[in-house]
């Protein structure tokens, strides 16, 4: 396995403590080999909780163990399992993350927890894995959200007990349903994806609390974003845009051009 970016796609991320908590409990990675001649992708995004180096340890475990995943297994999992079997390998990983964190919290009385959006490319062919508040957007003609938040909020919008524009300042907009680590038991969501040209954008939620979809699909869209130096300039641009309108959460983000 050659870890090497020679063929369609482009990957760049960026991740900000923010204005006001004293640690980043966020955790990234992004991943970019060919493998056989296939150009393969994995990028993941986790926004810890359960404050200070509480959040950062669950975020971090989850990330570390999808990282060796894709060092060790990886390869002779394409030689041996189709995509779709991959996506539910990835969720038994994040069921056995589950009670892993949530063992050593009640172990050290105390809750951590993060949410979990990864997605995985060979080639054309794609799935999203998602639970939590964390989202996954395609950009191609306008900026589309690809995943459900699985929150309080976004249940009682889909209600139609609470609209979307009271919901961007109830005090209940980042109670979660479900995460890693502090839910008794967790089903994430698999999305199928086919890669269309565009750009494909993966955040927390303190990416977007603070900007609207258009600016995202105005600062992101594949015309301004064909260099790795475009794509990394544009996002910094855009987290300064979120951390001078006052978001208190870290910022994380990344983005996956294919031009």
């Amino acid at each position: 396995m050659k870890h090497d970016n020679t063929n369609g796609y482009l990957l760049c991320f960026e991740t900000d403590v923010g204005n006001i908590k004293e640690v980043n409990e966020d955790s990234v990675i992004i991943k970019h080999a060919l493998l056989d001649g296939k150009e393969i992708i994995m990028a993941i995004v986790c926004d810890g909780m359960g404050g200070l180096t509480k959040g950062e340890l669950a975020s971090a475990t989850v990330v570390k163990e999808f990282g060796k995943w894709f060092e060790n297994e990886m390869p002779t999992d394409m030689e041996n399992i189709k995509n779709s079997d991959i996506a539910e390998k990835w969720v038994g990983m994040l069921k056995a993350l589950n009670e892993k964190i949530l063992l050593y919290g009640q172990q050290h009385g105390y809750k951590l927890g993060t949410t979990f959006t990864g997605m995985f490319i060979v080639e054309r062919e794609g799935f999203i894995v998602h639970i939590g508040d964390s989202r996954a957007y395609y950009i191609g003609k306008k900026a589309v959200q690809l995943t459900k938040d699985h929150t309080f909020i976004a249940r009682e919008i889909e209600k139609g007990t609470i609209s979307s524009e009271q919901a961007k300042t109830d005090k209940r907009r980042n109670l979660l349903l479900q995460c890693v680590g502090a839910s008794i038991s967790i089903v994430p969501d698999v999305i199928y994806v086919t890669v269309e040209k565009g750009v494909y954008l993966l955040c927390t939620d303190g990416f977007r609390h603070e900007i609207s979809e258009k600016e995202i699909f105005d600062g992101l869209r594949i015309e301004k974003n064909k260099t790795r130096e475009e794509m990394s300039k544009n996002l910094k641009k855009l987290i300064n845009t979120v951390k001078e309108r006052d978001e208190r959460d870290n910022i994380s983000a990344i983005i996956i051009s294919n031009k």
